[in-house]
């Protein structure tokens, strides 16, 4: 089995593709972050249209599905990368905050947090 992909190498692989095609892709700045945003939530459309269409249990035991729904969701982390390195935000910014926000919601009672919605 591969090795697992961090949030270092998922960001440099972004930015080593960009520069493959910086020539006709929108530029890596800020302004077009919105943009990659739009493109990552498609992707997630059509992670959501597979589980609609083939259900569960195909995506669990059929490799063809089960297949193309970790392609779109790959998709949906090669545009989430994007948009990171659009807005500039390096894996020692986002593991910091990442690792705050999960100790945070340790410390949280969900089933208190949503009693009564």
């Amino acid at each position: 089995m591969a090795n697992s992909i961090d949030i270092k190498e998922a960001l440099e692989m972004s930015q080593k593709l960009w520069k493959k095609h910086k020539e006709t892709w929108w530029p890596m700045s800020p302004e077009h972050g919105k943009t990659f945003m739009l493109y990552m939530i498609e992707e997630m459309g059509e992670a959501i249209a597979i589980i609609k269409k083939k259900g569960d249990d195909a995506i669990m035991e059929n490799p063809e599905v089960r297949a193309r729904f970790i392609e779109e969701m790959c998709d949906m982390m090669m545009y989430y990368a994007d948009v990171l390195n659009r807005y500039g935000i390096n894996y020692e910014e986002y593991s910091a905050i990442y690792r705050e926000k999960f100790h945070q919601n340790m410390a949280r009672d969900f089933k208190k947090d949503h009693e009564g919605s």
